[in-house]
């Protein structure tokens, strides 16, 4: 059935603060009949709205957001409006009435197989069908008609009609339910307290549901009694380790109880774990809601238990930063997202027995705000952002792990007691409120003393990544004579310096023994463009010194030579884990940045990789080693480090301990690599178990990981695949197959598989959803420039239509997954490559092209043109 989505989307700025001004939101009532669900051919669903609000003043003309599949109805103050001429797109017009206004709005809301809005999961198990609903930042307006946008608050009363065996859960506890003799059950929810439209939610389905609950008494005596509730598919409950969820979700209760000294506001807490989630997972206060990967069917690490607990702990800060309190508009999106990722972290090195999560936030969530930083659309941690279109585009590595890395600076400047009071006291004077950045500010500055006016300027105002290095002068005896830390940066928006206050640890190691050992350290105040280090005056010259050791702050790391050479060849025998990847955090970056050849980089990567006690650190090295052979060694020397780096992660994995995280890591990584080659034998023989490994399980990730290798190699056919998937069917098999099938090097596969993702369809004319979309492009772009290349000149083309026709969601997928990347340098030089003039071309011809759009060529022509630097450094 195909249904047309309404136009007319988007929000601005000003429009919102206009609709601010003249309205006050008093309630909301919904009431969505979800008990056709399970019937593919439903395209829709009823939605009926009533929300009450106070006008400012009569006779002002405003609207409603709904993206539907029709509205049959629109009353307003009792008054049936006539809908041919109220609803114009997305938006449903009326003019105020004095004092109370009630608008109720009927009509038809779509499920959704992109994550937003009322998601539609079919289970590939047992064949039940499951919903969730996912809004950020503006799509509850897909579920029902609603004031969309995050500073008109209300209370919610939700009531879902859904089949009868069906678990149903939103915000709140049940109030009543009632069966009907046709099968279904009417579900009426309590009042939320006042909150934004985003973060409201509905789940149905045939969910595993288990309880349990947290107590903690509070200062007048009375006991907090939250109840918890953790939900999941029925064919994964027997994997839903729920013991350890539980027990996760109340260290967290217990440290933000203690940290923040308000109580958790929102009644109940539970978190349920959804199909083909977007998100990492989503801060809905009393119903959490993240992606079943979670949920794990394989061999999980420590390092994705640690991650999972990273997740938990993220969502349980948002209760606090984001929903009780929440930015008034989206340009101060880090008001959440930054304190989360920050506190959320914090929580997991304090509270639970992950002692190296500030090694994993090192390593892992700063790489992505390096990257993200050093690109021509960065934009300053507090951002401009016009509407909601540029909203979407905003949750980045920016505004997530930028901002938790400045916050983490912010609390070594002015002190965790300091730090702390002031989120207590924004608690307290802002509770169920919006904020800006002048509002956090004042607090910070009542609980520190200091004017944060200028921190603010240089750290949140300001764009871009800073550098520190330290230079050093020695007398002919070796001892150090001059010693300074040189900063520098510019704010790659306004072209202007950025020099920024830091508060910094710096680490001195000498080799004793064949081993780098830690001689000293100390912390120091660094400010403008160059700072004398005094500590290290009159020392002999250490072998290696470490700017920013222990990771407190924000910038790009530069070795002198002498430490350079000497971590190239001695880094595995560094035995501090947070020093260790900071050290490798730096030499990655020297080479997206060409400073540091990709085979240099890899021939320490064959060096020391083994010898890296953290899983997840290991991890992150092997993907960045990947990518060093694919994207920045050039063509003359690719398939030598690529048979290098394989044959290397192949010993690794035969000599790595039984059973051990690192034994999977390796063997995860081996069938990324078996796709370009050099791995036929290995991946048969783990396949067929001829050549098993002591201790390694082949399980159902891996076994689709080398599945993929043999596909891409040209080993398996569509047979085989299908075989495979219908053999043991399940959601990680359904997104194997779609990338299996996707890798096969045939023209005709390459083409059926352009061609779905360029459409959205499948072959059979049904819509991919969103996680088979990404599996199909990932597919697709396995292969050799001869299988590939011919279709991109269909790509340039189309994009303006894909991002007219799609979800922004969706578009995004299509549009950042089929650019063409993956490019060769070749005799024209890394600046005149056909696809960077193609890019350029594309944007001067499209200067009217939605803002987030070009945003996307323009970030994925500016990462091309790193990597081919990259090689041309080589």
């Amino acid at each position: 059935m195909d249904i047309q989505q309404p136009q007319n989307q988007n929000l601005t700025r000003d429009e919102a603060a206009e609709r601010a001004g003249i309205l006050t939101v008093d309630s909301y009532e919904v009431a969505l009949d979800l008990s056709g669900a399970p019937d593919p051919d439903t395209a829709g669903y009823r939605s009926r709205t009533r929300v009450a609000f106070t006008a400012a003043s009569a006779g002002v003309g405003t609207f409603l957001d709904f993206i539907h599949g029709g509205v049959t109805a629109v009353v307003h103050n009792g008054r049936r409006l006539d809908v041919a001429t109220t609803v114009d797109g997305s938006r449903i017009h009326f003019t105020t009435e004095p004092g109370e206004n009630v608008v109720e709005v009927d009509g038809t809301a779509l499920y959704s197989t992109s994550g937003e809005g009322m998601h539609r999961f079919v289970d590939p198990v047992d064949g039940e069908t499951y919903l969730y609903t996912q809004y950020e930042p503006a799509d509850a307006r897909r579920v029902f008609a609603t004031f969309e946008q995050p500073d008109l608050k209300a209370p919610f009363t939700f009531t879902v009609t859904a089949p009868t065996a069906w678990h149903v859960a939103s915000n709140q506890s049940v109030a009543e339910r009632t069966d009907h003799e046709d099968g279904t059950a009417t579900t009426v929810f309590a009042p939320t307290l006042p909150m934004s439209t985003y973060i409201t939610t509905i789940l149905a389905g045939p969910y595993h549901y288990v309880t349990d609950s947290w107590q903690r008494t509070l200062a007048d005596g009375t006991v907090l009694d939250v109840p918890l509730g953790l939900t999941c598919r029925a064919s994964l409950a027997p994997h839903f380790d729920h013991e350890t969820l539980f027990a996760t979700t109340k260290q967290g209760l217990d440290f933000f109880h203690e940290l923040f000294d308000y109580p958790y506001p929102w009644g109940k807490y539970e978190q349920a774990f959804v199909p083909e989630y977007n998100l990492g997972a989503m801060e809905n206060p009393g119903l959490v809601t993240f992606t079943e990967h979670y949920v794990f069917t394989s061999h999980a690490t420590e390092a994705q238990y640690e991650a999972r607990a990273n997740t938990l702990l993220h969502e349980m800060a948002h209760m606090w930063f984001g929903d009780l309190v929440t930015m008034r508009w989206w340009d101060d999106l880090w008001l959440k997202e930054s304190f989360a990722d920050f506190i959320g972290t914090l929580a997991v090195a304090e509270a639970t027995a992950f002692e190296t999560a500030w090694v994993t936030f090192a390593n892992r969530r700063k790489a992505w705000a390096y990257v993200q930083d050093q690109l021509p659309t960065t934009h300053p941690i507090v951002a401009d952002i016009p509407d909601l279109e540029a909203a979407r585009q905003n949750f980045d590595g920016i505004t997530y792990a930028k901002g938790a890395s400045v916050l983490k600076q912010l609390d070594a400047f002015v002190g965790r007691e300091a730090f702390t009071s002031a989120a207590r006291t924004y608690f307290r004077r802002h509770a169920y409120g919006n904020t800006s950045l002048a509002d956090f500010l004042a607090v910070l500055e009542e609980a520190s003393g200091r004017d944060m006016g200028a921190w603010a300027d240089a750290w949140l105002r300001s764009a871009g990544v800073g550098s520190l290095r330290v230079e050093l002068e020695e007398d002919d005896g070796g001892i150090i004579t001059t010693a300074v830390i040189i900063q520098q940066g510019v704010d790659p928006v306004t072209g202007s310096p950025a020099l920024r206050p830091h508060t910094l640890g710096l680490g001195t190691f000498d080799l004793r023994e064949g081993r780098l050992q830690r001689s000293g350290g100390f912390r120091m105040d660094v400010t403008g463009a160059s700072t004398d280090i005094p500590d290290l005056i009159g020392r002999p010259r250490p072998a290696v010194i470490l700017p920013n050791d222990g990771d407190l702050t924000y910038a790009k790391v530069g070795f002198d030579d002498g430490s350079l050479s000497v971590l190239l060849e001695h880094l595995g025998t560094l035995d501090e884990p947070l020093a260790r990847a900071t050290a490798w955090a730096a030499l990655w970056s020297m080479v997206r940045d060409a400073d540091l050849p990709a085979p240099v980089f890899l021939q320490a990567v064959r060096r020391h990789v083994d010898t890296i006690t953290d899983v997840g650190v290991l991890t992150m090295i092997l993907d960045q080693a990947e990518s060093a052979v694919r994207l920045y060694c050039p063509p003359a020397v690719r398939d030598g480090e690529q048979a290098a780096l394989a044959g290397a992660v192949h010993g690794f994995l035969l000599e790595a301990e039984p059973g051990s995280d690192a034994q999977v890591a390796f063997a995860r990584r081996l069938a990324g690599l078996a796709r370009h080659g050099g791995l036929d034998d290995v991946v048969a023989g783990l396949l067929h178990g001829s050549s098993a490994v002591p201790g390694l399980v082949v399980d159902e990730q891996l076994r689709w990981a080398l599945l993929q290798a043999g596909a891409a190699r040209g080993h398996l056919d569509a047979t085989a695949l299908d075989a495979e998937r219908e053999a043991h069917p399940s959601a990680v098999a359904s997104v194997g197959h779609a990338l299996a099938m996707a890798a096969r090097p045939e023209p005709a596969v390459k083409r059926a598989a352009f061609d779905a993702a360029l459409t959205g369809t499948a072959a059979n004319g049904t819509a991919l959803s969103n996680d088979v979309l990404s599996a199909s492009v990932d597919g697709f772009l396995v292969g050799s420039h001869e299988l590939i290349d011919p279709y991109y000149d269909r790509y340039w083309p189309a994009l303006e239509g894909i991002w007219a026709e799609r979800s922004i969601g969706l578009a995004t997928r299509t549009v950042q997954g089929l650019f063409p990347g993956a490019q060769d340098l070749g005799p024209e030089g890394a600046d005149s490559h056909p696809v960077l003039r193609t890019a350029d071309g594309w944007l001067a011809e499209h200067p009217d092209a939605p803002r987030a759009l070009r945003r996307i060529i323009i970030e994925q022509r500016d990462q091309l043109a790193r990597t081919l630097r990259g090689q041309a450094a080589v």
